[in-house]
């Protein structure tokens, strides 16, 4: 299927009064170190705490009357929008996770009536389950960013983006499986073709990046990350994604887990925002500088909110965070009294 502007418009006519439009809001902090307006997309203000509820609930709502139920394999967001989604239908729905995934996570779609299955280490091996499901129960497979209609619901972001504010110059994206990139840039360039779109990811096991670099999907070890969100692959048999980043992306930057550590202090000390480390690579990237010169205006989508607060807390106190192999530093951030 080839995914065009009309599929986007029709996605945000699916989801209109599920999904909520959300806020573009200027973060004064970050304008100050880009040195030109930068805006924060606040797709933590969705009923679910998450972007991931756009494509869920296109996919799910575009379904027939005679399905049985739905599944997917998720890292907590995906399948937390997949439970909405099915519970506003009033169909089944069992998410399969890795053993990686935070208790949090589980916690928020169990509490939204659906299924839990935990299985293997691994996003990989969180799909297979998903898929023998779907072939075993007649369920629908949602995917979590291979799926046409997933990809359109998360880029009616971009339209709203540019809705908001036309003069953007670059959206900076989080980048995992690439649904929300692919389906971003492919609204935001269909509007506006100079607009550049730079996929941001951790640079430890950044699935897409890998592939891109390879020019075909690739497999990589999933190790633990802070951006937990952007974790897993893309899938060797990807159909829409994959093409999509690499034809519209125009750079993919990695950050550091210490990076996001900073980025995730700065966006709740400066901008008053409790966001997942997934949510804080677009603020880590710029605090980089490895961004260069954007050409005006830039926007960052932080995506969703549904960190283990225990960890979060960790970080706003400065304390050391165990990912693994791998202790990010802890550090007080310098603007913790304001």
């Amino acid at each position: 299927m080839t995914l065009t502007l009309a599929d986007i418009f029709a996605a945000r006519a699916r989801i209109d009064g599920v999904a909520a439009r959300t806020p573009l809001v200027p973060s004064p902090h970050a304008t100050a170190l880009h040195g030109d307006d930068v805006l924060l997309k606040l797709e933590i203000a969705q009923p679910i705490g998450a972007f991931k509820l756009r494509g869920a609930v296109n996919a799910v709502f575009a379904l027939g009357d005679d399905v049985a139920g739905v599944t997917c394999c998720s890292t907590g967001n995906h399948g937390r929008g997949v439970a909405y989604a099915a519970r506003a239908r009033g169909i089944r729905a069992v998410i399969c996770m890795s053993s990686r995934v935070p208790q949090v996570k589980i916690d928020g779609i169990k509490a939204l009536g659906a299924e839990v299955r935990i299985g293997g280490k691994s996003q990989d091996e969180a799909l297979a389950a998903s898929r023998k499901l779907a072939e075993k129960e007649g369920f629908a497979e949602i995917s979590p960013f291979d799926d046409p209609l997933v990809v359109a619901g998360q880029g009616t972001i971009g339209l709203e983006m540019l809705e908001d504010r036309p003069d953007l110059a670059a959206i900076l994206v989080p980048l995992s499986g690439g649904g929300l990139a692919g389906g971003v840039a492919l609204a935001a360039k269909a509007i506006k073709p100079d607009i550049k779109v730079i996929g941001i990811s951790m640079d430890r096991g950044a699935a897409m990046k890998a592939s891109v670099d390879a020019g075909h999907p690739v497999e990589v070890e999933e190790v633990a990350s802070l951006a937990d969100s952007l974790g897993g692959g893309i899938g060797l048999d990807n159909r829409v994604s994959f093409a999509l980043c690499r034809d519209l992306l125009d750079d993919i930057v990695l950050v550091s887990e210490d990076e996001i550590y900073r980025a995730m202090q700065a966006l709740y000390y400066e901008d008053r925002l409790v966001a997942e480390g997934a949510s804080a690579v677009g603020i880590a990237a710029l605090a980089s500088g490895r961004l260069g010169d954007l050409g005006g205006p830039v926007a960052t989508i932080i995506s969703g909110r549904n960190v283990d607060m225990a960890v979060f807390t960790d970080i706003m106190c400065g304390k050391d965070v165990r990912l693994g192999d791998l202790t990010v530093t802890g550090r007080l951030y310098e603007g913790s009294t304001k």
